[in-house]
């Protein structure tokens, strides 16, 4: 098929945010899996339009910015300890179309929970969960909060290197820890809709790929194995 700039352009307002998630679970590390991000988008514009689209663009992505991140981690003396961790927790390196689709969806639930751990206050919180999950931009974002650039700039890499320094784990909490996220991550999903139908900068009043993606993240909560009895939806 005949491919150009505006089909991968496409493909990265459809799928970043979810191969993001999920590179940042694989790698934990935001900061790799944003460089991871780029790499993979860069291998499809130079691969894509000789080979093809494959058949889970969002797969083949995945796996192409964990595979050129433990390359790049091979490669720099500095990272050699971790280097060796990645490689022992990823194992044999499956085919892109081997990757489950829904598996890496729900990445984007797990994240959100990350987001919202309570060692990051309610700001951050939402902040840092906007900018990864929705895909905001810094500039967009304090500019929601009414604080210079610079400092939400500065804000938002604490909060990612504190994650990194508790090893807070990329992963939807037990029960008995969910209460104390459960608003936070209701809050969020809410403020996804909100940013959807109503978008703070841009060329178009309505975002529909948020609003489609706040819809589909609340209605798996009656059936999440981590629900508290009792719990619900306001």
């Amino acid at each position: 098929m005949t491919l150009d700039s505006r089909d991968i352009e496409q493909i990265y307002r459809d799928e970043s945010t979810r191969v993001l998630a999920t590179l940042i679970r694989l790698l934990g590390d935001f900061d790799l899996a944003e460089e991871a991000l780029q790499d993979a988008f860069a291998a499809a514009v130079e691969r894509w339009p000789s080979l093809g689209v494959p058949a889970n663009p969002r797969a083949w992505l995945v796996s192409a910015g964990r595979f050129k991140t433990i390359d790049r981690l091979r490669r720099e003396a500095r990272f050699a300890k971790k280097t060796e961790d990645l490689i022992a927790e990823a194992g044999a390196a499956a085919h892109p179309s081997g990757l489950d689709p829904e598996a890496v969806s729900d990445d984007r639930l797990r994240l959100i929970f990350t987001c919202c751990h309570p060692a990051l206050s309610p700001e951050i919180q939402t902040a840092l969960t906007l900018r990864t999950i929705c895909g905001l931009t810094t500039e967009e974002i304090s500019r929601a909060f009414l604080v210079p650039l610079a400092a939400m700039a500065q804000r938002l890499v604490r909060a990612k290197a504190k994650i990194r320094r508790a090893g807070i784990p990329y992963q939807v909490p037990p029960a008995e820890q969910l209460a104390e996220r459960l608003d936070s991550v209701l809050t969020v999903i809410y403020l996804v809709f909100t940013e959807g139908y109503s978008a703070t900068s841009g060329d178009t009043l309505i975002r529909r790929e948020l609003c489609a993606e706040a819809i589909r993240l609340a209605p798996c909560w009656p059936s999440c194995s981590c629900m508290m009895p009792g719990a619900r939806l306001a």
